[in-house]
């Protein structure tokens, strides 16, 4: 990845489970230095303990809607930016809603004037409950535009117009990652998303809470080469959007079967309701990733799930301070 070596990035974002990951992934590629903006409204500065171990490596206390600027060159912009839970965006719609809105244009604004490279995270959540499956990129669709979830569906799919727009409008050099579920180290366990559910559950000794008979399906991409699929896109030249996830799909029950063996057996699992707008289905077609950018998922669930079930172990067994969204990190560039 010899085009992220000595360039100055800009991570919105970069205090989340993905964005944290995406940092430390960018200075071990090279960077000349990497700047982390994050409100910490869901993000963590406890995310940042090994970046910060790093001189080029720069956190920024910021909330993204309101405008910002840095001096001097910027090569990419990163936009992690944004609540990815259904418990988060459930607790903040309006915040899911300007972030993905008045959050992305202020990026695109600083890649424009920067002349950077602009890559948006955008989500599998724009298929909504998807009537093709595998989904692949052409496919538009199925959103509920007034449903519990559509805060952060439509805040994405704006995400991914305003992005075209400013690269047909002002030649911004546009990239769109649409990210599957993925998991791994950095998760929190009550955020609501299926593997700390389970894993949170399986360490107290609860049950396994399955919402629905289960049948519903799931793709789970291991953070790392989650990671290294959206690198490999902000160096290519790719305009059109790129699904990245692992095709390897299975049922909910499926996976807390999966779960269960790696915790070494007990929790059995109770049945709940399943909500409003779930999706049935989840599977990416990679072709596009494949032929595009030569990537594909190579961390094994059952690697995968021993990494991220280690690294919950240890955060329960030790008493950190938590988490508090007004944590300011490093003085920096921001105006």
């Amino acid at each position: 990845m010899n085009r992220i070596h000595g360039k100055r990035i800009i991570v919105l974002g970069g205090a989340g489970f993905l964005g944290s990951h995406l940092c430390e992934r960018l200075l071990a590629d090279g960077a000349s230095e990497v700047v982390s903006v994050d409100n910490f409204i869901t993000g963590d500065a406890r995310n940042l303990v090994e970046p910060r171990k790093d001189g080029r490596f720069v956190s920024l206390h910021h909330d993204i809607t309101e405008p910002f600027a840095f001096e001097g060159p910027v090569d990419f912009v990163f936009n992690m930016a944004s609540p990815a839970s259904p418990i988060d965006y459930a607790q903040l719609p309006i915040e899911t809603l300007r972030v993905g809105s008045i959050g992305t244009e202020n990026g695109l604004r600083l890649a424009q004037n920067k002349g950077a490279v602009f890559l948006q995270a955008s989500t599998s959540e724009i298929y909504g409950d998807p009537l093709v499956h595998p989904q692949r990129e052409e496919y538009w669709g199925n959103v509920n535009p007034i449903g519990p979830r559509s805060c952060y569906d439509e805040a994405k799919r704006y995400g991914e117009a305003i992005v075209a727009a400013y690269r047909r409008a002002h030649e911004v050099r546009t990239r769109i990652v649409r990210i599957f579920n993925t998991y791994g180290p950095r998760m929190r366990l009550n955020d609501g998303r299926v593997v700390p559910a389970f894993v949170g559950q399986a360490l107290r000794g609860e049950d396994f809470t399955v919402f629905g008979d289960g049948s519903q399906t799931r793709s789970f991409c291991y953070v790392s080469d989650l990671i290294d699929g959206i690198v490999r896109l902000a160096v290519s030249d790719v305009e059109e959007p790129v699904n990245i996830g692992n095709p390897r799909e299975m049922t909910i029950l499926q996976f807390a079967e999966a779960v269960r063996a790696a915790m070494g057996g007990g929790s059995r699992i109770t049945f709940q309701p399943l909500p409003k707008d779930d999706p049935k289905q989840r599977q990416p077609d990679i072709t596009r990733a494949r032929q595009l950018l030569g990537w594909e998922p190579r961390v094994a669930l059952e690697d995968g799930l021993r990494e991220t079930i280690a690294y919950f172990r240890r955060l329960t067994e030790h008493s950190d301070p938590p988490r508090t969204s007004n944590t300011r990190v490093d003085a920096g560039p921001v105006v």
